[in-house]
């Protein structure tokens, strides 16, 4: 795996994303935030970490807004459509 700095990665055992400022060898330099605001940094080895699949989750979260904005506008056509068809029948 070839990283550089600006990559987010996570520890292949879990945690928080960090990251990626700096890249020597097998030695990766890492930051990111904890729980409570506090900003760390740590080298890490290679052999610990992955990349986070960061793309992945916000495109779902976009998928499922615009599906709900398609529901919507398709709620409203009908809606319109129903309100049309009453006032010409009254």
């Amino acid at each position: 795996m070839k990283l550089k700095p600006g990559d987010v990665v996570i520890l292949k055992s879990g945690g928080h994303p960090l990251s990626v400022v700096e890249v020597n060898g097998d030695k990766i330099g890492c930051v990111w935030m904890g729980d409570k605001g506090d900003l760390f940094r740590e080298t890490l080895p290679l052999a610990v970490l992955e990349l986070a699949d960061t793309s992945d989750d916000e495109d779902e979260d976009d998928e499922e807004e615009d599906e709900e904005d398609e529901e919507d506008e398709e709620d409203e056509e009908e809606e319109d459509d129903e309100e049309a068809g009453q006032s010409k029948v009254a």
